[in-house]
């Protein structure tokens, strides 16, 4: 039988077909990320770029890194989607094209408008971000192209983030873990800093889709009971479709991105 009349003969049976294991949840360590060009157009001079969920060429939700080599100054463009920025190595720079160098350090949050012109700099030895859209394609246009689509851009250095503890969230376990929010809801999508110290070991649950991008640090990862466990280091990515435990031992204080649908529980 075939995979559509399978599915057909399911859908009349009231069959639920979860997803394969290997669909539940993904973990993909930095060693083993495949990098190709975020602007092909521009050839060598493009910074490497890789996705780590979703498709960047299509119409969906994506989450890429992005490298680029210190000195590198885009010319003035726009980009056709909103994105978020998280900075993981270096020294990046964001803004109009007229506006003062303001280098955002490691752990640094900023959002860019889709239509707004402006440019994007880096100065650090090695610049590492994760970028994040809600939908696709990303494409890089002209700043002739540019408009206003009621946005407005945020740039936040990591030193300006506030942190929340146990005092704050009353469901965080101690107050040695911290919990910064960066966007969205709590309750509905949203995306938030969590701080783990180092020795911590405990896991992360959630009933939902959760996608997780390390930010700084070392750890390893293990997927419920299964007895793989993964290096994690900055770049390092895992998430999970469906309710699970993502168990994590933190050799040093590890800085994690996590993108929620709901709420997820540290424990």
């Amino acid at each position: 039988m075939n995979s559509l009349k399978f599915a057909l003969l399911a859908l009349a049976m009231n069959i639920v077909i979860l997803p394969s294991k290997a669909d539940n949840y993904l973990v993909i360590a930095s060693d083993d990320i495949e990098w190709g060009l975020l602007n092909p157009l521009r050839g060598d001079a493009s910074p490497r770029a890789a996705d780590l969920w979703g498709d960047r060429t299509k119409d969906m939700a994506t989450g890429m890194l992005v490298k680029f080599e210190k000195g590198f100054s885009s010319p003035p463009h726009i980009h056709n989607t909103s994105y978020r920025g998280i900075v993981i190595e270096g020294l990046m720079h964001n803004d109009d094209p007229a506006a003062e160098k303001m280098w955002l350090p490691a752990g640094s949050f900023w959002t860019q408008p889709a239509g707004a012109n402006h440019i994007t700099a880096a100065e650090g030895k090695d610049n590492l971000i994760y970028l994040e859209i809600d939908s696709g394609p990303y494409l890089v246009l002209s700043a002739e192209k540019s408009f206003d689509n009621g946005e407005r851009p945020v740039n936040v250095d990591v030193r300006n983030l506030v942190w929340l503890n146990n005092k704050d969230i009353k469901w965080l376990p101690e107050s040695t873990i911290e919990i910064a929010y960066l966007w969205g809801k709590p309750h509905m999508n949203h995306g938030s800093f969590v701080k783990l110290p180092a020795g911590y070991k405990g896991k992360i649950e959630n009933k939902y889709e959760l996608k997780v991008v390390v930010v700084q640090g070392k750890a390893f990862h293990q997927w419920n009971n299964e007895q793989t466990k993964t290096a994690l280091s900055p770049g390092s990515f895992f998430s999970s479709k469906l309710e699970g435990e993502h168990n994590i031992s933190a050799e040093t204080e590890v800085v994690l991105y996590i993108n929620s649908i709901g709420r997820y529980n540290i424990e």
